[in-house]
């Protein structure tokens, strides 16, 4: 009943809603990662950027301003990882906090002899395990370049992995995936990385994705939407399994 109830409420959410043509024209012509949809798949992302803007709310801080244009950029990045989940894959949180640039945020790290540390820690992007999304809108404006590297994604793919819980690079698969599969996948490429960040070498992927399992996921997650001909290419199982997770395939969608 009440995902019925739920279902109309989106549907009048999104009679009501009016997009100007030119301004979805320029948010997709800001994104060349939405390059080679289909018309059912810009509308099925059209509801979906006009359904997650209207449940979370984007809240600018510090006097910063957000136009509909970037609102809009914002919902169409936030929903092309949920383009053939739905919107319910972004439950139980609400807001989406969006800094002109990027921000500080207080750590505390305990060493080995229990000594307390506190510092500051310069971020673009967070998510709160029980709390918002945290943006910088530069690194989201940057999002126009198929460069590997978008911070939307990479943050909303975290609040994918916090669906079980604690972040550690396993969301919640579907029916038709076996964890013994993803995990084999995304083990063997993690160390695979590790291996070459630690030894100094240069990486095809981001050395960020070095840091644990689950910023290897977002990262990973991030660059199978950005290049996923090069992850294809380097850690063609982790592709499987991405594209299997996503259920959708954008080295041939970019390819054309």
């Amino acid at each position: 009943m009440l995902g019925w109830l739920k279902e109309k409420r989106r549907q009048r959410v999104l009679a009501s809603t009016h997009i100007d043509p030119q301004l979805w024209r320029q948010a997709l012509d800001a994104l060349p990662l939405l390059d080679g949809m289909d018309a059912d798949e810009l509308g099925r992302l059209r509801d979906l950027a006009v359904l997650f803007l209207h449940e979370k709310a984007l809240e600018p801080v510090g006097g910063f301003e957000l136009t509909d244009a970037m609102r809009l950029r914002i919902g169409c990045l936030a929903a092309l990882p949920i383009l053939n989940l739905g919107l319910d894959w972004y439950r139980n949180w609400y807001a989406v906090v969006v800094y002109p640039t990027g921000f500080r945020a207080r750590r505390q790290h305990i060493d080995d002899a229990d000594v307390v540390h506190d510092y500051e820690e310069e971020l673009v992007g967070e998510a709160w395990e029980r709390g918002p999304v945290l943006l910088s809108w530069e690194e989201v404006e940057a999002s126009q370049e198929l460069d590997g590297f978008n911070v939307t994604i990479h943050e909303l793919a975290h609040k994918l992995d916090m669906l079980t819980g604690h972040p550690n690079g396993l969301p919640p698969l579907h029916r038709d995936m076996r964890v013994e599969a993803w995990s084999a996948a995304f083990s063997s490429a993690y160390d695979d990385l590790v291996r070459q960040v630690e030894a100094g070498e240069d990486t095809a992927i981001d050395p960020y994705a070095a840091e644990d399992p689950a910023e290897f996921f977002a990262v990973l997650s991030e660059a199978f939407f950005e290049q996923p001909w090069l992850v294809n290419e380097v850690y063609p199982d982790v592709y499987d399994q991405l594209r299997a997770f996503y259920r959708q395939d954008p080295a041939r969608r970019l390819r054309g």
